[in-house]
């Protein structure tokens, strides 16, 4: 059978069986069932610890090294959040190989949305997100994490760092 137009349609390429639906019926049932006789997979989260992977977006922090941050203050993080969960003010320093830094830089918890845009952007590496995800405040003004708060050893952030450099587009510097 074809259409008025003369033209073979998708019921004209299907078989009697693929036609009638029962054998797709019986696949998707089959499915179902096997799914529920399956164990369920549930943690027991204060006694069993998650133990995330490199892959794992949590808090965003600051990359702290052995002389000192990495951020320049550009504020291409601030300017990508769609949240405007980042503020960064720039101050200038002495240093040679920086001009500038982050006099104040915070990030209100409430607001972010672990999208990662912060990270994808930084050309310095210097945000990164960690595995945090045990995030408690009693008040707002808890839930904006300063400068101070942020920067974290880069010897914590190992595991995401090589997994940022395997899986993203541009080589680090």
């Amino acid at each position: 059978m074809r259409s008025p137009a003369g033209k073979e349609t998708q019921k004209d390429r299907m078989g009697f069986w693929e036609r009638i639906y029962l054998p797709e019926i019986a696949k998707g049932m089959a499915t179902t069932f096997k799914q529920m006789f399956e164990p369920a997979v549930t943690r027991e989260y204060p006694e069993e610890r998650f133990a995330p992977t490199g892959s794992y977006r949590g808090r965003p922090v600051l990359v702290l090294e052995e002389d000192g941050e990495r951020c320049v203050a550009c504020g291409l993080c601030s300017r990508v959040c769609p949240a405007l969960a980042i503020q960064v003010q720039a101050g200038e320093t002495l240093e040679r190989d920086k001009e500038r830094y982050p006099e104040k830089f915070e990030i209100n918890m409430l607001r972010c949305i672990f999208c990662g845009f912060c990270e994808e952007v930084c050309p310095e590496e210097a945000i990164v997100m960690s595995k945090d995800y045990e995030m408690v405040f009693q008040n707002r003004e808890e839930a904006i994490l300063g400068k101070e708060k942020l920067l974290t050893p880069v010897a914590q952030l190992q595991d995401r760092l090589e997994y940022l450099r395997t899986h993203q587009y541009y080589e680090p510097k």
